[in-house]
């Protein structure tokens, strides 16, 4: 195509230069470099930046082109280039995050629209069928592990990170079972936290096998942290926090609440993290609006203090594992005692 005539150059953005480079033409298109960024491709005119596109794990990110050289193909010329990378590393199932008036360019690319907050962001991805494939999923998760108690009503739901399972999470989630025939627990997904994603998601198993009315989910792609929502389209912190909440929450109340019959979400509250406080108090607002009622619960304690996951976190780093067995269920405590945690406890003594 004509544009083959334009240089085409991979970016290493740990150069001080690059970055500075990448930097400076996102800034003129309203935009910021993400924080999480792994890849980045960029397109020039005689030396010029003109168009340019960052991949970070599966989400296509900060792709932008010189209002001077719109409607030349760059666009595809950039998330070409970003697939053919993601593929090169077995990542087959994209996502991208933009504004809303870029629907129809990326549509145009192959990618279909899940969620949206008008005028703020949508969430797309590359595959017609992803989301429904994921509600297949909870829905058969829901049919082979249930035993219903017919001595409860209604559905709820909670959503944990549990890095790691805490006894503040078990409590939270016995309390919630107690109240529901049915209690599904969906458990992020997301890659930055220093239990990876399959133990977090084991250790809740474990540490919730004595509820007989209790589900427990992979969060997928369609929960998303606070950790992964990229926010280099948005300027205002405030913003980004109600957005991230805001879209989240789309995608809980049009695809998972109305797939599992959900009735409630039961929350801890959170007497620390401003974010998370943020969230929850979106949260009062949106679900009752979708006829989803929420509970929000006071923190668990031990010894005058709410028992959180950063807590123990910083207990391991302190080398203090008979005071981390206080505040976790037994099943965690073994699995931090075994070989297999070995890695995990260095991440964390490196980590914050």
């Amino acid at each position: 195509m004509w544009y083959d005539n334009f240089s085409k150059r991979t970016l290493n953005l740990h150069l001080r230069s690059e970055k500075i480079q990448v930097e400076e033409f996102l800034t003129k298109q309203n935009l910021d470099l993400d924080r999480e960024v792994e890849y980045t491709v960029a397109f020039f005119d005689r030396g010029k930046m003109i168009a340019t596109g960052s991949l970070g794990g599966r989400i296509l990110k900060c792709i932008a082109v010189d209002e001077k050289y719109q409607n030349m193909g760059l666009s595809t010329a950039v998330v070409s280039d970003l697939i053919q990378k993601a593929y090169s590393k077995g990542r087959t199932h994209l996502f991208i995050y933009t504004k809303p008036e870029n629907k129809n360019i990326f549509a145009d690319l192959g990618f279909y629209l899940i969620a949206e907050v008008p005028s703020k962001v949508i969430l797309m991805e590359n595959r017609p069928f992803g989301i429904k494939n994921y509600l297949k999923e909870i829905r058969k998760g829901e049919k082979d592990q249930l035993l219903k108690n017919q001595d409860r009503e209604g559905v709820g739901a909670v959503i944990v990170n549990c890095n790691p399972f805490t006894l503040g999470h078990q409590y939270l989630i016995e309390y919630a079972a107690s109240k529901c025939q049915t209690l599904h627990v969906f458990v992020l997904e997301e890659d930055k936290s220093s239990f990876p994603a399959g133990i977090r998601y084991r250790l809740v198993k474990e540490g919730v096998q004595h509820l007989d009315n209790v589900v427990v989910h992979q969060g997928r792609d369609y929960i998303i942290s606070e950790a992964t929502f990229p926010s280099y389209f948005i300027k205002e912190s405030q913003t980004i926090v109600e957005t991230h909440a805001k879209l989240d929450l789309e995608l809980f109340t049009k695809y998972i609440a109305p797939t599992l019959g959900i009735q409630k979400r039961f929350v801890g509250d959170e007497p620390y993290c401003k974010v998370t406080a943020a969230y929850n108090t979106v949260m009062q607002e949106i679900l009752p609006v979708d006829g989803i009622g929420i509970e929000v619960l006071p923190r668990m304690e031990y010894g005058g203090q709410p028992i959180s996951a950063s807590r123990v976190r910083r207990l391991i780093r302190e080398g203090r594992l008979s005071d981390v067995k206080k505040l976790v269920p037994e099943t965690t405590y073994r699995f931090l005692l075994s070989d297999e945690a070995e890695e995990t406890i260095q991440q964390i003594l490196g980590g914050p």
